[in-house]
């Protein structure tokens, strides 16, 4: 009967520890599928932050944070964005992802392209840790895949 006691205390203790870890793992494993977060695009040539959109609602955004490649004196511009008045903004800080909502394990929203000057239909998923974009124009889809930036 002790054996038996012993046993099942046993037995329970490693349920007990069990479900503990993965109540626990599952936070840090909901974070690595998050598309939130900093990404470096696939051209390696900038850092895309997606966070909350500002309008309080539960979208995601995404905005230049930051540019890995040397710029021109001045800094780079949106030189091709088809609005002429915004030719002159710092890319730094250009929203390139809006309105980011979730359907079911990909987002869905729009995205801008600074360097074909182009808006586009966005999907965003992570997947095996990488974030894929996919952005479509009419039929016309492109697939980037982008890794976490540090």
């Amino acid at each position: 009967m002790k054996q038996r006691d012993h046993a099942m205390r046993r037995f329970s203790t490693a349920m007990i520890a069990a479900v503990a870890g993965v109540a626990l793992a599952a936070p840090a494993s909901a974070d690595n599928n998050s598309i939130a977060g900093r990404w470096r695009t696939d051209d390696g040539k900038a850092v895309i932050t997606i966070a909350p959109c500002s309008n309080g609602s539960a979208a995601l955004c995404g905005r230049i944070s930051r540019i890995l490649v040397d710029e021109p004196a001045g800094g780079a511009r949106d030189t091709n964005n088809p609005n002429a008045s915004l030719r002159e903004r710092p890319l730094v800080g250009v929203q390139v992802f809006t309105n980011l909502t979730r359907e079911g394990e990909r987002w869905t929203g729009r995205g801008y392209s600074p360097e074909e000057g182009r808006h586009f239909n966005a999907t965003v998923r992570v997947e095996s840790g990488r974030l894929n974009v996919r952005g479509c124009v009419s039929l016309f889809c492109r697939t980037m895949v982008w890794a976490r930036a540090s």
